[in-house]
């Protein structure tokens, strides 16, 4: 898989959150009959796309400074965002993967508003007098065409918001998970995938679930446990 071992070593924030969506992915897939090994193929390979520029995502500026205040025009941000599809439709293509993977690229995001350059750039219009084209700011599409890339968009737009949830209640991460989800109904970007109304509040319980499992608590150490020197205990002993 040396398109993964690329993604890995060049956009290793990206790769991380390939890896919680995957888990997100194929656990609402199983709940749900689809097609596991699919959604797992189609979800490792989703973002691979976003090699052609990693520090335009925030996942891979691991802190530093943010590449989008430097350039400050959100016109010009906004397309480094959406090339992510077109790079990685080339480099699937490149590497030979099937029509059935690489239709996850441009799927996976549909046709969503990258809303938050949308409202960058509505308020410079609205300073200058000027209107702006919300289609400037949206995916091309198509939105997602199978009940696996349904699943697998609404994982990728939950794996943030899940990740930034640290001491939520289970209860606080599945209204999060709800309010994701309604927005992309109402959105239009399921009417293709096959996904019943009805599913979503399965696939939100099983996300939550999911992310219980990735957010459990881990025990305290005792105070000066990490001091211990456990070679040293054991010669004490042995004299």
């Amino acid at each position: 898989m040396p398109l993964l071992k690329r993604l890995a070593t060049e956009a290793p924030g990206t790769f991380q959150h390939t890896m919680f969506v995957a888990s997100l992915a194929e656990a609402a897939a199983r709940e749900l009959n689809c097609n596991v090994e699919l959604i797992r193929a189609g979800t490792l390979y989703h973002d691979v796309g976003k090699m052609h520029d990693p520090l335009g995502f925030i996942e891979n500026q691991m802190g530093g400074p943010n590449k989008h205040d430097e350039i400050d025009d959100p016109w010009v941000s906004a397309e480094i965002i959406k090339k992510h599809v077109s790079e990685g439709l080339a480099m699937a293509r490149k590497y030979g993967l099937p029509k059935a993977i690489r239709d996850f690229i441009p799927e996976h995001q549909g046709t969503l508003l990258i809303a938050y350059f949308y409202y960058q750039a509505k308020q410079k219009a609205e300073e200058k007098g000027t209107t702006v084209s919300e289609s400037d700011f949206r995916y091309i599409g198509p939105i997602p065409q199978s009940r696996e890339a349904g699943i697998m968009m609404l994982a990728d737009g939950c794996e943030a918001a899940l990740r930034s949830l640290r001491d939520a209640t289970p209860k606080q991460a599945l209204a999060t998970v709800k309010k994701i989800f309604k927005s992309r109904w109402q959105d239009g970007q399921l009417l293709d995938s096959g996904l019943n109304y009805d599913e979503l509040p399965i696939v939100a319980e099983v996300f939550v679930r999911v992310w219980e499992q990735f957010n459990h608590k881990r025990i305290a150490y005792p105070k000066g446990a990490l001091d211990i020197n456990p070679s040293k205990n054991i010669t004490n002993r042995q004299n």
